[in-house]
């Protein structure tokens, strides 16, 4: 599986080029103009690595990156941008970027530093299967077979189920979820934790028939 990078770029000539020269490199690339729906796909997509922009439209570069790092999402960045001075490079750092490149910049450069990243970076996949009653997970292809039929799940859900999968004999409460699936451990997104478990359940038991994941109440979700 390639690794996905997201760019984020509002020139798009330039975010053109840069999707270009990636896309060859053999990266699964995705570009965006502006930041809006880029938190959406770093929750639901195995996403590898962002570039971005600072000087962007509604929210500047660092600040946005600030942002998801307060919210958990530790998705590795290089800022690849006009502001050269000491003090942005510093701020780039400090706001939770992991490299720190000034336009007008060198492309080959630029794909070292991103295989330079992704090496310290990516995770070694876990491989193989994980089977719960009629519930089969790919780990390799990050599917999710319901009773041999293959059922759509975002990346969250497929986490989640995992997680359910591999403490099949405890209740997990939300703190825990947060922590361990969101890797956030805000209190304020308990209803988060509900209503991803309630679109989860309808997908692997739309008929209400099999009750894998019951609610301990008071206490927090187990699978049966």
């Amino acid at each position: 599986m390639n690794n996905k990078i997201i760019i984020v770029e509002d020139e798009e000539d330039l975010l053109d080029l840069l999707e270009y020269n990636l896309s060859k490199e053999g990266f699964d690339v995705v570009g965006f103009l502006n930041t809006k729906t880029v938190e959406t796909m770093l929750e639901e997509e195995d996403v590898n690595l962002i570039v971005m922009d600072r000087n962007l439209p509604g929210v500047e570069g660092s600040e946005y990156v600030k942002s998801l790092r307060n919210k958990g999402i530790q998705t590795p960045v290089i800022y690849l941008t006009a502001k050269d001075k000491d003090s942005d490079v510093e701020e780039g750092f400090v706001s939770g970027g992991d490299d720190y490149m000034t336009k007008p910049f060198n492309m080959k450069e630029l794909v070292l530093r991103i295989k330079s990243i992704l090496k310290r970076t990516t995770n070694t996949p876990i491989n193989g299967n994980i089977r719960y009653k009629d519930l089969l997970l790919d780990n390799d292809a990050r599917t999710l077979m319901v009773d041999n039929v293959l059922v759509e799940i975002t990346k969250l859900e497929f986490d989640l189920l995992h997680e359910f999968i591999i403490n099949k004999n405890s209740v997990l409460d939300r703190d825990y979820l947060l922590q361990n699936v969101w890797k956030n451990a805000d209190q304020n997104q308990y209803r988060t934790v509900n209503v991803a478990i309630t679109r989860l359940k309808e997908k692997i038991d739309p008929d209400k028939t099999k009750n894998y994941i019951q609610t301990i109440r008071g206490v927090g979700y187990k699978l049966y």
